[in-house]
């Protein structure tokens, strides 16, 4: 019997894929003290098959990286032994692991702050309350713009993530560039009101996030880097006036770069006839960027196996399918029901409930 579409292997750069099924890159929160631990393992081992790839949660590049209690960072060494057994684990099952690293730029406050400081940005302007999943508002302190003279650190700070995360026996590191956080904050015109060489125009605003790049690959080469972004989303006031000029631009930028791969998040999903329905306008940027394509974005088995066919993507990022289901490719396989998600322990710092106790198929 032939495979489905999600199920077929794929020869990314110089990793072989046993199928097109990506664990995307979900915040847990239970790592303590920025300290990745031991559950980590097990929750990344479950969601390992021969072949797969996986994307960690977002991990910090610095001290002035955090926004959230609890996420993992990769800018010490006592980060760096913590992820190794977790990479083991995942190796153990012939897996392959990327690691995602992020700077929150303005999504932080005092608190989360080395000495209490200003969270960091590409502006001054802060983000106003936001309603949380559960319900709760949090707030945020106004953010330092960052002066131009201070970039270059913050440049250094990826690259120095990006080596830790090699020594750490990562296969590779994910760019975080999307959802409101730092690199976003300056490529989208909303969040850049600058008026250097870092904003203005989308040259401009597109610097930091090439340098970063730059910086990275040239540290790890590109055959280890990705790159998240998210061009249509509003996430923490944080939108662009001409999006797809910004898509079309970045993608085209990075085969300048020689990235591995490109993973977007799609536009927000549409009404269709009553039913939910994956816009798929991320066409064009799959078409610019000349490596691997992943496509991220409320996909079930179906929609994704229908995308892997067309060639409109290469792989397709599962979240909340994968977090609830441990055997995400086993369930598609043969085509079971899944295990319906928990949002309400998304977030929680518990080691095990809403973590590693979801069931795995009988």
């Amino acid at each position: 019997m032939e495979p489905i579409p999600l199920l077929t292997p794929y020869k990314m750069g110089q990793l072989d894929l046993a199928h097109r099924i990506v664990l995307a890159p979900l915040t847990r929160q239970r790592s303590y003290g920025n300290v990745p631990q031991p559950h980590a393992a097990l929750y990344y081992s479950q969601r390992s098959t021969p072949g797969g790839l996986l994307i960690t949660e977002a991990t910090g590049v610095s001290d002035t990286a955090q926004g959230y209690s609890d996420t993992p960072g990769i800018w010490t060494p006592e980060h760096v032994e913590a992820w190794k057994p977790i990479v083991d684990a995942v190796r153990a099952k012939g897996a392959l692991i990327f690691c995602q690293i992020w700077h929150v730029g303005r999504v932080s406050t005092f608190d989360f702050q080395p000495g209490g400081a200003a969270p960091l940005s590409s502006t001054d302007r802060g983000i106003g309350p936001q309603t949380s999943f559960d319900g709760h508002i949090e707030h945020f302190s106004p953010p330092r713009r960052l002066a131009v003279e201070e970039i270059p650190g913050i440049v250094d700070d990826f690259r120095k993530a990006a080596r830790n995360a090699i020594d750490a026996g990562f296969d590779g590191v994910e760019i975080h560039g999307a959802n409101g956080y730092l690199i976003e904050q300056f490529l989208k015109d909303s969040s850049n009101d600058r008026t250097d060489e870092y904003g203005g125009s989308l040259e401009n605003r597109c610097r930091f996030a090439l340098e970063v790049v730059d910086a990275v690959v040239k540290e790890v080469g590109g055959d280890r880097v990705g790159v998240r972004l998210s061009p249509f989303t509003d996430l923490l006031e944080c939108h662009d006036s001409d999006p797809h000029s910004l898509a079309l631009h970045m993608s085209t930028k990075l085969n300048d770069h020689d990235v591995l791969y490109l993973h977007m998040i799609e536009p927000r999903m549409a009404l269709v006839d009553g039913r939910r329905v994956v816009p798929k306008r991320l066409l064009p940027y799959r078409e610019a960027f000349k490596g691997t394509f992943i496509a991220n974005g409320g996909y079930d088995r179906e929609e994704g196996g229908k995308v892997v066919t067309e060639g409109y993507t290469d792989l397709v990022a599962f979240g909340r399918l994968f977090l609830a289901n441990p055997d995400l490719p086993k369930r598609f396989e043969v085509g079971t029901e899944l295990n319906k998600y928990d949002r309400m322990t998304f977030y929680t710092s518990d080691p095990v409930v809403g973590y590693t106790d979801y069931p795995f198929l009988g």
